[in-house]
């Protein structure tokens, strides 16, 4: 008898190590990459201008007050004063911050002098240089330098990670799926990870990618650079089903105690 009830300790101790082993390599990224071996990614992917995004966009000159006609007020770096003078502008202020270029839902803006651009689908060096050619074929500034950027590139991460919310990009155009995760506290031990859904907005439809962060294929995926507006989505696992089984059994348990003591309760009062 006690020689049954050790093999059987020992077996349950072996399940148990061979679950926990299973259970972390099911959380472990890009499984099959290999240390010799460079996978490629695409260095000069830049986003695409969508409808309703708000732009950045500074004209610069070797001849500051030429530039300012070409730039929404405290922008361009200089000011001109009442009585002529160019000066620096520093920092501007909260309400300049502010102000941009949204681009409308037919995929224009309406550009200082030059009047409405049609930039959606463009990338921010597209954009430039689209608006750079233009000032020098209308004689209107031979040596611009302009500069685009996004003020509202926004993504969502809801599911099972360690902080949903809606996340803001500072800077530039690019954010990896993964750089996204982090930024979200990561996935979590209920987390789903070899199906991750990327939902995005492709003009007036709505697209849903998925991805297996264990593969080293998710480098070749369109989802690992994320767009504006893109919602990831991470799906809960099988360990996250049966914590609500147990849960739902637990409160059902509980209640059918409840109700038990109570009727032994009312047997015995009515015995009294």
């Amino acid at each position: 008898m006690k020689k049954t009830i050790t093999t059987g300790l020992a077996a349950l101790l072996t399940l148990m190590l061979v679950s926990a082993c299973a259970t972390r390599k099911e959380m472990i990224y890009l499984q099959d990459m290999e240390e010799t071996i460079d996978y490629p990614v695409n260095p000069n992917y830049e986003a695409k201008i969508q409808a309703d995004d708000k732009l950045k966009i500074v004209v610069t000159s070797r001849n500051p007050e030429l530039a300012l006609a070409f730039n929404l007020p405290g922008y361009g770096g200089y000011s001109v004063s009442d009585d002529g003078n160019v000066t620096a502008t520093s920092t501007p202020g909260a309400n300049v911050r502010d102000m941009g270029y949204l681009v409308d839902p037919n995929g224009d803006i309406d550009f200082p002098v030059l009047g409405r651009l049609h930039v959606i689908g463009l990338t921010r060096s597209q954009l430039c240089t689209m608006i750079k050619e233009q000032l020098q074929q209308q004689q209107l500034l031979s040596d611009a330098v302009v500069f685009v950027d996004f003020m509202n590139f926004k993504y969502s991460v809801l599911g099972e990670v360690g902080g949903v919310g809606t996340f803001s990009l500072k800077d530039g155009d690019r954010i990896t799926i993964l750089e996204a995760l982090a930024q979200a506290g990561d996935l979590q031990p209920t987390s789903r990870i070899d199906r991750v859904a990327v939902i995005r907005d492709v003009g007036s439809k709505r697209r849903i990618m998925h991805v297996n962060l264990r593969s080293k294929d998710i480098f070749l995926s369109p989802a690992y650079y994320l767009q504006q507006n893109d919602i990831i989505y991470v799906e809960p696992n099988e360990m996250r089903a049966q914590q609500e089984t147990r849960q739902k059994w637990s409160f059902w348990m509980s209640g059918l105690s409840l109700l038990s003591s109570l009727a032994s309760i009312v047997l015995l009062v009515t015995k009294l």
